[in-house]
């Protein structure tokens, strides 16, 4: 279902009343075709999102914490800074998005679609990322500290220099994984697979390593659970 440039306008200045305690509506956009949206800035904070098809928008800045996003169609779309804290991503596709610094701290992005998706930097701590399709996703220096990624798909992604401390990454796929430089202190890898990953300099103080898969993989300088260096 679309949506007139002129409804839209009205939805958004009944929504700004409303976070304002001035009457107004809460935003529902729910199943709408928003694809191309142009709207950087926007704040969109608890909106009703779900299902909506964002695909190819540009919500740079925008403020969408607490906002309902599950099932969303934001393949392509540029979300680069967005603040989704506390947010609802639940099995949408971000695949190729680009999420540069955003803040995604605490969200539910269980079983959500990021393949390929650009995250440089962005904060994930503590988010729900259970099941997530994250293969060939660049991930470089983010905060992924006590972050739910259990049997979480990251072939190929890229996680160099990020923080994975105390992260649950339990039967997640991480074959062929840039895990260079990684903080892995207390992270559970237990039954992970690590398969041709590059591990060099990681840190996996206190990790747990049971019966991870790590065959073929680089350890080069890598500090080991008990503190020594391979």
């Amino acid at each position: 279902m679309e949506i007139t440039h002129k409804d839209l306008k009205e939805v958004l200045s009944q929504h700004m009343r409303w976070l304002r305690n001035r009457g107004g509506a809460c935003a529902n956009l729910s199943g709408l075709d928003l694809s191309g949206l142009r709207m950087a800035g926007v704040n969109l904070s608890h909106a009703l999102l779900s299902g909506a098809d964002l695909a190819g928008a540009s919500l740079v800045r925008a403020n969408l914490s607490g906002t309902d996003m599950s099932g969303c169609v934001l393949i392509d779309a540029d979300l680069s800074r967005a603040n989704f804290y506390r947010a609802t991503l639940c099995e949408s596709d971000l695949s190729n998005a680009r999420l540069v610094r955003a803040n995604l701290s605490g969200v539910d992005m269980s079983r959500v679609n990021c393949s390929h998706a650009i995250l440089t930097g962005a904060n994930l701590s503590r988010a729900n990322l259970a099941g997530a399709d994250l293969n060939g996703a660049d991930l470089a220096g983010t905060d992924i500290e006590r972050a739910d990624l259990a049997l979480a798909e990251l072939i190929g992604a890229d996680l160099t220099g990020a923080n994975l401390s105390y992260a649950d990454l339990s039967y997640a796929n991480l074959s062929r994984a840039n895990l260079a430089r990684v903080n892995l202190a207390g992270v559970d890898i237990s039954r992970a697979n690590l398969a041709y990953a590059n591990l060099a300099g990681a840190n996996l103080t206190r990790a747990d390593m049971t019966l991870a898969d790590l065959n073929e993989a680089d350890l080069t300088g890598a500090v080991w659970p008990d503190g020594t260096k391979k």
